[in-house]
């Protein structure tokens, strides 16, 4: 058996609506957070008109549900605003469910239209990442409040300093554009010391606009 994370990132409040639809069409559930998404160029991003509160909302399907639930989340988005939201997929190997792991090996091997990066970073530095983000051609992301596990015997061991606070940074963008901001990213002065952030790529399945077409 297969399994695919539908992933919609809609305006704060409106979690339900999409978890409910979702529901009805069939879905195990899903998980709920809060975020803060910045668009826009760097000036309307310091005026604090790019930024908005958003709800992410994450629903493991089987595969074959898949296309149903992703389906009815579209069909209620149709009644909200224009650019009301996103939907995108990604392909998820195994999933652990009732002490049973089911699923098998990944498929998707091919380079798809578009991906999702996440940075994981200190506090503080999520606003940097996404400003290099955007000069290399990103068009906007979200950030994510998070913390870190690691404890202070830890960084010891390591010989690193460990900040608990992090914030966690998704953009989804072109596969063209991608290794040129995970360069940027990478050149970051904030991550320049050992521990203080990591950056991976999914590829993103059937990426799609939520809203009134």
């Amino acid at each position: 058996m297969k399994f695919n994370l539908l992933i919609a990132l809609v305006p704060h409040g409106k979690s339900d609506l999409i978890s409910e639809a979702a529901s009805k069409a069939g879905s195990f559930g899903g998980t709920v957070c809060s975020g803060r998404n910045i668009s826009g160029g760097n000036f309307i991003t310091a005026l604090g008109l790019g930024e908005k509160q958003v709800d992410l909302i994450y629903i493991l399907t089987e595969e074959s549900s898949t296309q149903k639930i992703a389906d009815a989340i579209i069909e209620i988005s149709q009644n909200e605003k224009i650019s009301f939201g996103t939907l995108y997929t990604l392909e998820t190997n195994e999933m652990l469910k009732g002490q049973k792991i089911q699923g098998g090996k990944a498929t998707m091997e091919n380079k798809t239209e578009y991906e999702l990066i996440t940075i994981i970073l200190n506090r503080g530095y999520a606003e940097d990442a996404m400003a290099a983000a955007r000069k290399a051609g990103a068009t906007g992301g979200t950030i994510i409040n998070a913390r870190g596990t690691a404890k202070e015997d830890d960084a010891k061991f390591f010989g690193m300093h460990i900040v608990p606070e992090k914030e966690m940074l998704q953009i989804v963008c072109d596969s063209k554009t991608k290794d040129a901001v995970m360069e940027a990213i990478k050149n970051l002065s904030c991550l320049k010391e050992p521990g203080s952030g990591i950056a991976w790529c999914t590829n993103v399945k059937d990426l799609t606009m939520l809203g009134k077409k």
